[in-house]
C-alpha cells in the first residue's frame, strides 16, 4: 500500500480510514480552484466575470477542527455537506478531504499552490477578456484576512475576492467583499443584529423554502440565484436564495419557511 502524505492523528476515523487505503491521499493536490464550478457562476460568466472557487470540507466534517465556528448555531451544518466523512464517499468529495488536509498540514505549500492557481485564473480570464474573482469560501468560512494577516489579499490587490459568511463583525481588506448569511434559528439572532449593529450596509444572504418575497428584515430582497457575483450587489440588502438539495425539507432554521415562519 502506498504510504498517505497526510497525518491522519485526530482525524475522524471514518477519515482516517479512508486517508490511509485510498491512493488519492498519496499525493499533494496539483490544484486548488474550480472554475465554472456550478449554474450560478456560470451565469457569472455571462455578465464577464470569471470566479474560480475553492472548495473544502464544510464544519467538522474531517475532524472536531470545524471550518465554519457558526455552523452549530446557526443550523447550517446538517443542510451542507456533511456526508463526507458519514458514510459514502464521492470522488468529489475525497478532493475536498485531500485539499482540507492539505491545508491544514502543509499551510506554506497550499499558499504557494493558491497563489499559481489564482495567477493562472488571471491569465484564463486575460485571454477570455473577462474579470478575474475569487471565492476561497465556497463550502467553508475561514477568516482569510487572518491567514499570515491576510497575506492572500495583499499579493492580489487587483482581484475581487467574495466570499459569503456566518461570522459576525469581520474587518476585511478592500479586495474582500463579504455577504452576511442569515439563519432563523432563536440562538443564531444575536449573531444577526450585531452584524447589523455592526455594518448596516452589508448584505445578508437568506434562504427561503419556496419563493422570494419583496422585503425581509425591513430591507429590499434581490434574486440571489440570479449570478454568484455578490460583489455587484446593491448595498443594504437581502440576497434572496431560494433552497435547494435537501435544503428544502430542512427543519434546522437556517431555511426560512415562507409560510410557516422561521
Amino acid at each position: 500500500m502506498t504510504k498517505p502524505r497526510f497525518d491522519t492523528t485526530g482525524l475522524w476515523p471514518e477519515i482516517a480510514a479512508i486517508v490511509e487505503s485510498d491512493k488519492l491521499f498519496s499525493k499533494l493536490p496539483t490544484s486548488l480552484l474550480s472554475v465554472s464550478a456550478d449554474a450560478k457562476t456560470v451565469k457569472g460568466e455571462a455578465g464577464g466575470v470569471l470566479t474560480g472557487i475553492l472548495y473544502l470540507s464544510p464544519a467538522d466534517t474531517v475532524s472536531k477542527k470545524t471550518l465554519c465556528p457558526y455552523a452549530g448555531l446557526a443550523g447550517c451544518q446538517t443542510d451542507c455537506l456533511n456526508t463526507a466523512g458519514r458514510g459514502a464517499f464521492s470522488n468529489v468529495q475525497r478532493a475536498r478531504v485531500r485539499k482540507t488536509l492539505f491545508w491544514q498540514q502543509y499551510p506554506r505549500e497550499f499558499m504557494a499552490l493558491l497563489v499559481a492557481d489564482i495567477k493562472r485564473l488571471q491569465r484564463k480570464a486575460a485571454r477570455l477578456g473577462m474579470t478575474p474573482a475569487v471565492r476561497l469560501n465556497g463550502t467553508s468560512d475561514i477568516r482569510w484576512e487572518k491567514i499570515g494577516d491576510g497575506i492572500i489579499f495583499d499579493v492580489f490587490p487587483e482581484i475581487q475576492f467574495y466570499d459569503y459568511t456566518k461570522i459576525p463583525c469581520r474587518t476585511v481588506p478592500a479586495n474582500y467583499h463579504l455577504t452576511f448569511s442569515f439563519s432563523g434559528r432563536p440562538v443564531f439572532q444575536k449573531a444577526v443584529w450585531k452584524q447589523i449593529d455592526h455594518d448596516p450596509d452589508m448584505n445578508i444572504a437568506a434562504v427561503f423554502s419556496d419563493h422570494l418575497p419583496a422585503e425581509f428584515l425591513g430591507r429590499t430582497v434581490l434574486d440571489g440565484d440570479r449570478s454568484d457575483v455578490r460583489f455587484n450587489d446593491t448595498s443594504g440588502a437581502i440576497v434572496g436564495l431560494i433552497a435547494k438539495g435537501r435544503a428544502k425539507t430542512s427543519t434546522s432554521g437556517f431555511v426560512y419557511r415562507n409560510s410557516t415562519g422561521a
